[in-house]
């Protein structure tokens, strides 16, 4: 059995200043204020559309991300309907093989202490499950009949597809204080890292 924790990769090669200027050059279609497009003034002018609420210009430009966290946190993801998944699938996956160890992985609940009762009881039922899984595996179960008693601890990846807009309205919910712990685990660092590769589109959204 493996634990891990979550994590994160921007699949885009990202140059921040060009997308800024790309919507501007879009944006001011809406204006036909063309002409005031200097070096400069990309980030005034996207600063303006955010705070005006006229976010349609930005969803012209998307990331893709590919996001290692445990099935009740991509649960959680895929419910934003703006977008596109491709995520890895227990029906087809075979975890009892040798191209995964023979092993399941597990994400680390980030709430509990490994010291803790909470952590150990936890711990000691992912073992178990692994057990059965496989246990179900060499009685002749597929992958997709065993996967019925596998956990939302278990380990998953899925590249996230979204336009700007709507990135922004998944950090928005996904980083508050209200959010799920282990969402708002891996969504803080996913706002931090996008922050410093695009100017002003996020500088926004406090968490």
């Amino acid at each position: 059995m493996y634990i891990i924790k979550p994590s994160f990769e921007i699949l885009d090669n990202i140059d921040g200043e060009n997308i800024l200027k790309k919507i501007e050059k879009i944006g001011r279609v809406c204006y036909k204020s063309e002409e005031k497009i200097t070096e400069s003034s990309a980030k005034i002018f996207i600063k303006k559309i955010i705070e005006s609420g006229h976010e349609s210009v930005i969803e012209h430009e998307k990331i893709t991300v590919r996001v290692i966290c445990d099935r009740g946190v991509s649960h959680e993801i895929v419910r934003h309907r703006i977008a596109s998944y491709s995520q890895e699938s227990t029906r087809y996956c075979n975890y009892s093989s040798d191209k995964f160890d023979n092993q399941l992985t597990f994400i680390k609940p980030c709430f509990w202490e490994e010291s803790s009762n909470e952590y150990k009881k936890w711990k000691e039922q992912m073992l178990g499950i692994e057990k059965s899984y496989n246990e179900l595996i060499s009685c002749g179960a597929t992958p997709q009949e065993a996967r019925s008693i596998l956990p939302n601890s278990l380990k998953t990846e899925i590249v996230i597809t979204m336009n700007l807009r709507e990135w922004r309205h998944f950090f928005k919910l996904r980083t508050s204080k209200r959010a799920h712990p282990q969402m708002r685990e891996i969504a803080i660092p996913m706002l931090e890292g996008f922050k410093k590769i695009i100017p002003i589109i996020f500088d926004d959204i406090a968490f």
